[in-house]
Parts: structure tokens; C-alpha cells; sequence
């Protein structure tokens, strides 16, 4: 199984891991045929390592609208059949530091997949999602929703155990300080899991 990003008004997934390439934390490479760029604000590309918006550009896409000041750039419709050369959009998330996925702890940027992917090569670790959590001191912290392998008990002993792993696997100021043991993380009907239902649980 690989990740990759795909998006409803593409009509197809654009970025995708390889198997000769792919690595934990990483999503890929573009898709052949299609283009990908992190925009600033201005709309220029960003600097590499930059926050910014995903622009795609490739061989398929739905009508919608796109461009900058309001002006429409009107693709092909769902439903046809001709795909729409150069069709262009530019994603609502933001790469790099979409609200999902980075945590500012501290000072410093947290990427919560990063830290999902360092939980998940532990084999007491069946699922995991992570947030970024209130926190007084540091702005947020690193928290870990775990599902555990069935053969596995909660218990702080091994909390401290992943806490561990993780700072051995990326660097040690990212490990979850909040590793809170579930049966089941929220998800929707295609099994996307919905970590803003996390985050509101922590702002009760």
C-alpha cells in the first residue's frame, strides 16, 4: 500500500509514492502527466521547504473555479469523457503546514504524519493519528491516538516505550508528549480518519 493525493476535482490521484522510492512521511512524486507546485502567497512558487499551497496541473480535472482576483477558469465537467489539457488547480489545504498536520510546540514545527509514521513501525502499534493539543507552556504539544495490537495492554510502561521508539526513529523534541490508548479513531465512510474530531475533544 502506498499514500498519494488525489482530489475529487482532478478526477484523479496526482502524487504518489513508488515502490522503488518511497519512504516513511513521505507522500511521492507527481503523477506522469501532471505538475506540482507550492505556491506563497503571492502566488509565485515557494522556496523549497517553504508553507504554501499545492498547485496541480495535469491531463484531467472538473469544472471549477480557479485563478487569481475571482476570474473563472472554467475546466471540463464531470462526466465527459475528453480530458481537459492543462487543466489547473490549486488545492484549499496548505502543503508543508496544512492545519491537519503540523503542530508548533515550542517554536518549532511538528509534522504530525513525520511522528504518525515513526508509532506506526512499532508492532505493538496497529493504527494512529496525531494532533496537536492545547497546551499552556508550549502552545501545543504532540498528542498520539493509538490503537494497539490486540495482544498489547495499555499501561504508562508503554506509553513510555513508544515515547522512546519515536525519539529514536525522528528527532526526540517531535515524540508524543500525550499518547492517549483507543479501540477506534473517528473516520468517515471511506476510511479517511478525521482528526479535527480528535482536536475537538481536546478543546473541551
Amino acid at each position: 500500500m502506498l499514500d498519494g493525493i488525489g482530489a475529487t476535482e482532478m478526477l484523479h490521484i496526482f502524487i504518489t509514492n513508488r515502490f522503488e522510492d518511497h519512504r516513511p512521511g513521505c507522500t511521492g512524486k507527481p503523477v506522469a502527466g501532471y505538475r506540482a507546485r507550492v505556491l506563497g502567497d503571492d502566488g509565485a512558487e515557494a522556496p523549497r521547504g517553504t508553507p504554501g499551497r499545492l498547485a496541480v496541473q495535469g491531463p484531467t480535472g472538473c469544472r471549477h473555479a480557479c485563478g487569481a482576483n475571482g476570474r473563472r477558469n472554467m475546466c471540463k465537467a464531470a462526466g465527459t469523457s475528453r480530458a481537459i489539457p492543462s487543466c489547473r488547480m490549486r488545492t484549499a489545504g496548505s502543503t508543508l503546514r496544512p492545519v491537519d498536520d503540523i503542530i508548533l510546540s515550542a517554536g518549532y514545527n511538528i509534522a504530525g504524519p513525520e511522528v504518525e509514521a515513526a508509532l506506526l513501525s512499532h508492532p505493538a502499534v496497529v493504527e494512529c493519528a496525531v494532533i496537536g493539543a492545547p497546551d499552556e507552556d508550549r502552545g501545543q504539544i504532540v498528542q498520539a491516538h493509538v490503537v494497539l495490537a490486540a495482544s498489547e495492554i495499555p499501561s504508562d510502561a508503554l506509553i513510555k516505550l513508544l515515547q522512546d521508539h519515536v525519539k529514536q526513529v525522528i528527532a526526540p523534541y517531535k515524540y508524543p508528549r500525550s499518547v492517549i490508548f483507543t479501540e477506534a479513531l473517528p473516520k468517515t465512510e471511506t476510511g479517511k480518519i478525521q482528526r479535527f474530531r480528535l482536536r475537538r475533544g481536546t478543546e473541551q
